[in-house]
């Protein structure tokens, strides 16, 4: 009798916890989230990726979602997303990677891995600008790669972080001169906007949209964009390509902004972050902000978006390797 009573308890207990573990993801995705969700970026405040994170916090915000924005600039990008990485594994820390970063996962120039991110959703993708003070004497791109040439190692570039993609770029555009140029690494576009403005720097690798308030307000000039397309907000400002100078030899290369979570987040989590913030990106709001600094925005996410970021690592492997093993030389 006594067996038969402890029997049933067992099967009851069995049946309790198979009934647990099996609602446990869609309690998980009901209540999450219950408080405030941090979200880092590994750039200075004023950048493009801070001014995306803050509209995507406010247009949460308006659903009654909080998203506090910490910025925790450093080794371009690296420090913030360590910190992503290494934080509790439930959904409330998430980071916006960028392809600066995956630059230097490519390159082993970090301990960082993708395989240590949870994809969550693309933000934008954004085109590059070459840009010079106004009062700058060389008013287009042909003046500006003719002073490059007659002007070897003299210089100045300035990028958001190295050895990235506007490092890249920076070097790309001494490449098409024939000429050595100085890289001049910043924790963020904001400071390298505002040594530009000032005169500091020769010229910068900034987007479209870390850069626009200043060329409406004629502090900077654009002078070329590192895209085969002209941008349709500044269908005056030439491509490369348009020009004859090739600033893809070694295959095409995407600035990106994305959101990661660290890997362990359980799927329903990941599955409710990813409809949180696909909504908040899908917004006329947040496409009419992101059209307005020439960034593209597209509704990739979860293992779509991380067989992109794998892809784009991929390219930036030969490419670096290339590139910079030229600089070296």
């Amino acid at each position: 009798m006594k067996q038969n009573i402890f029997s049933r308890i067992a099967r009851s207990l069995v049946g309790s916890l198979v009934a647990l573990t099996v609602a446990a993801p869609v309690l998980a995705q009901n209540t999450f989230p219950s408080r405030e969700i941090r979200l880092i970026v590994p750039w200075n405040a004023g950048g493009s990726n801070d001014i995306s994170a803050r509209a995507l916090s406010s247009i949460l915000g308006e659903k009654g979602i909080r998203v506090v924005v910490e910025n925790v600039p450093g080794a371009t990008g690296s420090i913030g997303m360590t910190r992503v990485a290494r934080a509790e594994p439930d959904g409330y820390t998430i980071g916006m990677g960028t392809s600066s970063t995956l630059a230097l996962i490519a390159q082993n120039l970090t301990p960082l891995r993708n395989s240590e991110f949870a994809s969550i959703a693309r933000v934008t993708t954004d085109p590059l600008l070459l840009l010079v003070p106004y009062n700058s004497p060389y008013k287009n791109l042909d003046e500006f790669i003719a002073f490059v040439k007659k002007n070897p190692g003299k210089v100045s570039i300035g990028t958001p972080g190295s050895n990235n993609l506007n490092h890249i770029f920076a070097l790309m555009t001494g490449r098409i001169a024939g000429s050595e140029i100085i890289v001049a690494p910043y924790t963020g576009g904001s400071r390298v906007i505002a040594d530009l403005a000032g005169g500091q720097i020769n010229a910068a690798v900034l987007k479209p949209s870390e850069s626009k308030a200043q060329i409406d307000g004629k502090l900077v000039r654009a002078l070329g964009v590192f895209a085969n397309e002209p941008l349709q907000a500044m269908p005056d400002v030439p491509t490369f390509k348009s020009k004859g100078y090739d600033v893809f030899p070694y295959g095409p290369l995407v600035q990106m902004a994305y959101l990661v979570a660290p890997a362990k987040t359980p799927q329903a989590v990941q599955d409710r972050l990813i409809a949180m913030f696909s909504e908040a990106i899908q917004s006329e709001r947040f496409k009419k902000l992101s059209a307005e600094g020439s960034a593209v925005v597209d509704n990739l996410t979860g293992e779509a978006l991380n067989k992109e970021v794998v892809g784009v690592t991929a390219a930036l492997v030969e490419v670096g390797e290339k590139v910079f093993a030229n600089q070296k030389k």
